[in-house]
């Protein structure tokens, strides 16, 4: 996810990682950690003894790859027709025994810092924001890179990514992360049930404003139909964008932009708390948002009919719209208009993603070979018939061609080469964020094809239409070329205390919101959010961010 898009306010934020302290990983170990150097020339010395004429080690090589859980039903991440399958095209080519070791989706962080304190995590260690990534950096769990043997071994993923590696993968002069490209397209959306909206005498295209949006969630509730969809908010901090004025002063996105902390005592927070506290009070959302903690049960809500709204990355082979026709077949459903989730006079602003996906790191324990092995895999998957094979299956099976060369999915292939429920993407996500073509326009039209369920068309139109015409209002977050170590130090216990705070704002009497939530601010920032703020505001005067 990235992760993270904008989503109204009404869906509460996008659940991700659950963010634990910091474990200092320095325990001695049977794996080196190389040096690192700035060359980037393939010509440069690298090791050339761990490779036979045919690119095999001679002693097999065991490859612990990361690959997320979503926890789809049916689904082992770490064993299936594709697992199998780059075994036998990858891992028999060059003597490798690759094991994928499953991360939770909502808990990876926890999952990774859990791996790396027991001495068990992956050769690769990735997250989709730079402040995690370098908070494994400052826990010293990486090792430094040398670009020459990224190059050696990986020339056509070198070629995809050298330019975002050299300019954004360098920390304190030293080469710590590679990335899997990004393309500008994005498949996240927010639905709503088109259904209850017209019943209470509306339409979609009604909602131009969050105002607009209360007023349409008073009438589900005097109709008896439903409320909002809501999950609690924790680790993930993108919630204020839509409360923001604008256009967005930089310095002032760099001090309170950040995913990793949230931005609890700007008035754009205050605004959000208070529409959600409106919101809650008056039975318009979810009454046990907390309770939704992963992504599985905010979806049941909506399958089951109980509430209205719900966001996800569109893949034509969601069972999202069969799971909830099943239960009610009249059901109907359309895309939220950006405006619907703000305030009136604000714009639809959102969070750009940065210009990279995967950002990936080497565990500090990994040898030169297990090193090495990485990457060969990343060039064997960026080999267009093997991440073409990743992203669409069997021939025959899973898709056929059509007239220009594109892959159109066999519905309801249920056999075993049945790709995941997100097309396989955990998997070849290490190379790329979106499946790409040999022009734009057939790019777009594979990706329409990919998000489109069938009988759901409309969605996907709506998606893009809603993508370019909000494209102006999307800001990235300020990538700092300091390490911000207040951030490492409060940030668990900021998160803690933040999911403590925002929940007693919320759910609060509407009467004594103004004063807890003031209470709230000040304990915040005395937990240690100040002391953030204070580096940041150093940071940015010294221009250490971009």
């Amino acid at each position: 996810m990235s992760i993270k898009k904008w989503v109204p306010v009404i869906l509460a934020s996008v659940l991700s990682t659950s963010i634990l302290a910091g474990c200092n990983d320095n325990g001695s170990g049977n794996k080196a950690s190389p040096s690192a150097t700035t060359s980037a020339n393939p010509s440069a010395s690298a090791s050339t003894s761990l490779l036979d004429s045919s690119n095999r080690f001679a002693q097999t090589v065991n490859l612990d790859i990361p690959v997320y859980d979503r926890a789809f039903e049916g689904w082992n991440v770490a064993d299936n027709y594709y697992t199998r399958w780059i075994q036998k095209e990858f891992g028999e080519k060059h003597n490798v025994k690759i094991n994928f070791v499953p991360i939770s989706r909502s808990n990876e962080v926890r999952d990774f810092e859990q791996l790396l304190s027991a001495g068990k995590a992956p050769d690769m260690i990735f997250h989709y924001d730079m402040p995690q990534a370098l908070t494994y950096y400052s826990e010293e769990v990486l090792q430094p890179l040398k670009l020459d043997e990224v190059a050696k071994y990986a020339p056509t993923y070198w070629k995809n990514t050298s330019k975002t590696i050299e300019q954004y993968g360098v920390v304190d002069k030293k080469n710590m992360f590679i990335f899997a490209k990004r393309p500008n397209y994005n498949n996240f959306v927010s639905l709503i049930r088109k259904d209850w909206v017209e019943k209470v005498g509306m339409k979609v295209e009604d909602l131009t404003s969050l105002e607009k949006y209360n007023e349409m969630l008073i009438k589900w509730k005097a109709a008896g139909l439903g409320v909002s969809g809501g999950s609690l908010t924790r680790n993930v901090f993108n919630y204020s964008y839509a409360f923001r004025d604008w256009p967005i002063d930089p310095k002032y996105r760099a001090l309170y932009s950040d995913l990793a902390v949230a931005d609890f005592t700007t008035a754009d927070t205050e605004r959000w708390l208070k529409n959600l506290n409106y919101q809650y009070n008056n039975g318009l959302i979810d009454k046990e948002f907390y309770l939704r903690d992963d992504d599985n049960k905010i979806k049941a809500e909506f399958v089951a009919g109980r509430t209205g709204t719900y966001g996800l990355y569109l893949a034509s082979n969601t069972d999202l719209f069969a799971a909830t026709l099943k239960n009610n077949p009249k059901a109907q459903f359309a895309v939220i208009p950006p405006e619907a989730g703000v305030p009136q006079g604000r714009k639809p602003q959102g969070r750009a993603d940065w210009p990279f996906g995967f950002i990936m790191g080497i565990n500090h324990k990994s040898t030169e070979q297990e090193r090495v092995a990485v990457w060969l895999y990343l060039e064997w998957m960026s080999q267009p018939k093997n991440l073409f094979f990743l992203q669409n299956g069997v021939e025959g099976q899973n898709y056929t061609l059509d007239a220009d060369g594109l892959p159109k999915k066999v519905a309801d292939f249920k056999g075993e080469s049945k790709l995941s429920n997100n097309n396989n993407k955990d998997y070849w996500a290490l190379v790329t964020e979106i499946a790409e073509f040999s022009t734009p326009e057939l790019t777009t039209k594979a990706n329409l094809r990919n998000w489109t369920v069938p009988g759901q068309e409309q969605l996907t139109e709506q998606l893009m239409k809603n993508w370019n015409a909000t494209a102006e209002y999307r800001t990235p977050d300020a990538l700092f070329s300091a390490v911000l170590n207040n951030v490492t130090e409060h940030k668990a216990d900021l998160n803690a205390i933040f999911q403590e705070l925002y929940l007693k704002v919320v759910m609060s009497p509407q009467d004594q919101f103004d004063k807890l939530y003031v209470d709230a601010k000040n304990k915040f920032l005395q937990a240690g959010y100040q002391e953030i703020l204070d580096e940041k505001k150093k940071a940015i005067d010294a221009g250490q961010f971009r």
